[in-house]
């Protein structure tokens, strides 16, 4: 028989039972678990050591402007100091005239929707800058602009008084009507198309009949087949029809009665 396996009898006479070696409990089992789960005595005292604060449970630390307004990313410059508590002790200031610049800048990529206000210790005569102002002058350029054009248009029509109406005419020497209208805002320095609905169509700017000024071009008829230049005072130099030449004529009751638009070139 071997050693290994020889059993010796106690006292007693009788055979102890042989050695099992004891199986590790389950990890799902309560013993398992009761073993691995820390009490909340032990956690207490783990947290407390030496009176130091235990771990932040509250909402987060507040964070200055700045850290917004990079995209979550604060420079060191920038980076308000921080108390253990959260709270933050002094967070930087844009200075004014900063402020007051990146408002213009604004105002003026917005295009003339916003006014850019004057310092508080500015002077009740200095001069206010707005891009509403500048908008403005820009407007009166451009209306100084078109009545001088208008001024060539007009006196170039009226040197083409007497000049035979032809069909299909765009001058020097013979016109027919949107002929001598086109010439006479080309010599000004504007192009317009070639046909009177093809014009009343391209420019935009259309006026009344009373509110017509000199170099405007007035459309006569229900498809607007005619078209004059007016040149103020009540008269208009256009090209009548076949046969006829160019003339300077009265807008009588007859052209109110046919009138049927008008336009503002050049501005």
């Amino acid at each position: 028989m071997d050693a290994a396996t020889t059993e010796h009898p106690d006292a007693a006479g009788v055979s102890p039972a042989p050695h099992r070696p004891r199986r590790a409990p389950s990890p799902c089992s309560p013993e398992a678990r009761s073993r691995t789960r820390p009490t909340a005595s032990r956690n207490r005292s783990r947290r407390s050591v030496a009176g130091a604060p235990g771990p932040h449970r509250g909402p987060p630390p507040s964070r200055p402007l700045e850290f917004f307004a990079s995209g979550g990313r604060t420079t060191p410059h920038r980076q308000a100091p921080l108390a253990r508590s959260g709270a933050v002790l002094h967070t930087p200031r844009t200075p004014k005239s900063l402020k007051r610049a990146a408002i213009a800048a604004t105002a003026a990529v917005l295009g003339g929707t916003a006014l850019v206000a004057a310092p508080a210790h500015a002077a009740p005569g200095s001069p206010v800058t707005s891009v509403n102002a500048l908008a403005s002058l820009s407007a009166k350029q451009r209306a100084a602009r078109q009545k001088a054009r208008a001024r060539a248009a007009v006196a170039y029509a009226y040197k083409q008084i007497g000049d035979p109406y032809r069909y299909g005419g765009t001058g020097p020497g013979s016109w027919d009507c949107s002929g001598l209208a086109g010439g006479a805002w080309r010599k000004a320095g504007v192009k317009l198309p070639r046909t009177t609905q093809q014009i009343y169509r391209a420019v935009h700017y259309k006026v009344s009949w009373k509110g017509a000024v000199a170099g405007d071009l007035l459309f006569f008829y229900s498809g607007r087949t005619h078209v004059g230049i007016y040149v103020g005072n009540g008269y208009m130099i256009h090209a009548p029809g076949s046969g006829r030449t160019v003339r300077k004529v009265k807008l009588n009751s007859y052209y109110k009665r046919v009138f049927a638009g008008a336009v503002h070139p050049g501005y």
